[in-house]
């Protein structure tokens, strides 16, 4: 009995983030209020703050989650395909610039994400372990610090790379061969490499992949909602 009201308040968190990330999916960041938030949890305003304090303690959350699905859409569209970690990196930052590409509410979530202290730390202590799995091989002398701000710098790259639109003078082929470019050489890859990367995500159809992501996260969403308000 003395658990209970932990699983309670933990089984109300997870619904009130579950409500929240498919609200700022659909929504976007700034046009959801607090007020919005409380209303679709099903929760008090007053009950919202005590559960997270502000909008950017549950964008930090929604992050974690997007990164962590968008790491295991990459995986599994090489699956079978390479196990070279330097192209994976190169599918799933790709995968990234599709997303806010197709969907205006990822662009401002990422870009909010990228400007904000404590979403802009999650991104870079999450990233700066990927990217030293990455490149470690290929960088043996490099300390986990080293990697970090390398990763500051890939970071600059990326959240440059999402907030400039595509148009008719800046294709979306254009922008994946200019941003990994530009990363993989932060990273030190040889051009040659550079260039297989580049020639390796036009097999995908990212489009699609951002797509099916999308719905993917919302589909997961809608039913993680249903499930617990039907308990």
């Amino acid at each position: 009995m003395a658990n209970k009201p932990v699983a309670e308040r933990e089984a109300r968190r997870e619904k009130v983030l579950c409500a929240t990330a498919k609200l700022f999916l659909e929504q976007g960041y700034a046009n959801s209020t607090v007020k919005d938030i409380a209303k679709n949890a099903g929760i008090p305003v007053a009950t919202l703050y005590r559960i997270f304090g502000d909008k950017e303690s549950i964008l930090c959350e929604l992050v974690k989650f997007v990164l962590s699905s968008q790491f295991n859409k990459a995986k599994k569209a090489i699956a079978g395909i390479t196990e070279d970690k330097i192209l994976y990196y190169a599918v799933e930052t790709t995968l990234q610039l599709y997303m806010t590409e197709s969907h205006e509410h990822i662009r401002e979530l990422y870009s909010t994400a990228y400007s904000l202290p404590e979403t802009t730390e999650i991104i870079q202590n999450t990233i700066t372990g990927k990217i030293e799995n990455v490149f470690a091989e290929h960088l043996p002398n490099l300390t986990t610090a080293d990697f970090y701000k390398k990763e500051i710098a890939s970071g600059g790259v990326m959240r440059g790379f999402m907030t400039i639109p595509c148009d008719m003078w800046f294709t979306m082929d254009q922008k994946v061969g200019a941003f990994l470019e530009n990363t993989l050489l932060i990273y030190e890859v040889p051009k040659e490499k550079i260039a297989e990367a580049i020639e390796f995500v036009l097999r995908f159809d990212f489009p699609k992949m951002a797509k099916e992501l999308i719905e993917e996260m919302l589909d997961y969403l809608d039913g993680k909602v249903e499930e617990m308000e039907a308990e």
